[in-house]
């Protein structure tokens, strides 16, 4: 008996690679029957249903050809693929509709004006203040917070130990959990003692604030990542521990650190609720954030969609900064990925 003979037998009989596609398909299909006869106008119920199709389909199948065994792994793979695409339909639908209603105004003179004179009833205006506002927020809570963030995770992995580090630990968790508005309400509690105006910076302490805790959690994991070994040769060659972190533990995972860092600041972004309290919204351009109010992206479609109920080109300036912010966001989650390959540890021979 040949080699390839005994493999055969000793695998049993398998299904050829297109069978996932066909099943598919065939649930697809009797998806759309049972809705069509059953007069179901819901495209979801249809979906819902090709999806239990397929999962007890592909059971029935490989359980028929390959056995017991093998049909729950392919079950448990096909559950994978339908969550997988029901939970990118939402996704779908939501960047479908925000580009089909984003694109009617988004243009050169869109992102090159602000508001200044055009009542927010009136067709025409720009969003250049608020991008202008959500640049230098954003930057300065990333400047406030991506430091802070990497040295306490640089503390908690490297130095922490006892009652401190515990404490550490748990205020930083309870961090990564607090609604927006609170972070907004601190800020604006201290404005309040000070008697201070809403300005830009004090959005930016706001965004700091919950930027910090997703720094620390990522930054972390990513310092736990590095080889023990790589800080025990640096250190057996009688170099300091700070400099053995600065050097060698920080450029091994500077990668992971900088995507962390990355996709917290796409995280801030989009945050609403601080930058209404504190910086107020300014039709006009402003270009210092340490004085009066400024506008920013998300309060200026928040705006744009709730005070000027019954205007479709205030609807329409809504629906293109919208699409622009999804845009921005993207771009930082593309350049973060693209930071973490250029910096991931290349891999040996």
């Amino acid at each position: 008996m040949s080699t390839a003979t005994v493999k055969s037998s000793l695998r049993g009989a398998s299904l050829p690679k297109w069978t996932p596609w066909a099943i598919a398909a065939g649930s697809v299909a009797l998806g759309l029957l049972v809705s069509t006869v059953a007069g179901l106008d819901s495209s979801i119920q249809w979906a819902l249903m090709a999806g239990v199709f397929f999962v007890v389909g592909t059971y029935g199948i490989a359980a028929r050809v390959e056995g017991p065994r093998q049909a729950k792994d392919r079950v448990a793979t096909s559950f994978v693929w339908v969550a997988f695409l029901l939970a990118l339909i939402p996704l779908a639908s939501l960047v479908w509709a925000t580009v089909q209603r984003g694109v009617k105004v988004l243009d050169f003179y869109f992102l090159s004006h602000s508001m200044g004179i055009v009542a927010d009833s009136e067709v025409g205006g720009g969003i250049y203040h608020a991008i202008i506002g959500s640049l230098e927020q954003v930057g300065l809570a990333t400047a406030i917070g991506a430091p802070v963030g990497v040295l306490t995770a640089i503390y908690l992995v490297e130095y922490g130990r006892g009652a401190l580090a515990k404490t550490v630990t748990f205020f930083v968790d309870v961090m990564t959990g607090i609604p927006s508005i609170v972070a907004g309400l601190f800020i604006l509690s201290l404005m309040l003692i000070f008697e201070m105006q809403p300005f830009g910076f004090a959005g930016s302490l706001a965004l700091a604030i919950l930027m910090m805790p997703v720094v620390v959690r990522s930054t972390e994991e990513m310092l736990k990542l590095v080889p023990n070994e790589l800080r025990e040769a640096s250190l057996a060659l009688g170099v300091p521990k700070w400099r053995t972190i600065l050097k060698v533990v920080l450029p091994t995972a500077i990668g992971g650190i900088t995507t962390g860092i990355m996709l917290s600041v796409a995280r801030i972004a989009g945050e609403t609720a601080p930058v209404l309290l504190l910086v107020f919204g300014n039709p006009f351009i402003n270009n210092n954030p340490f004085e009066g109010a400024q506008e920013s992206l998300p309060l200026y479609i928040y705006k744009q969609y709730s005070q000027s109920a019954g205007s479709e080109a205030a609807y329409d300036r809504a629906w293109a900064a919208s699409l622009t912010l999804i845009a921005f966001v993207m771009i930082l989650n593309l350049v973060a990925r693209g930071i973490a390959r250029w910096k991931a540890p290349k891999s040996g021979r």
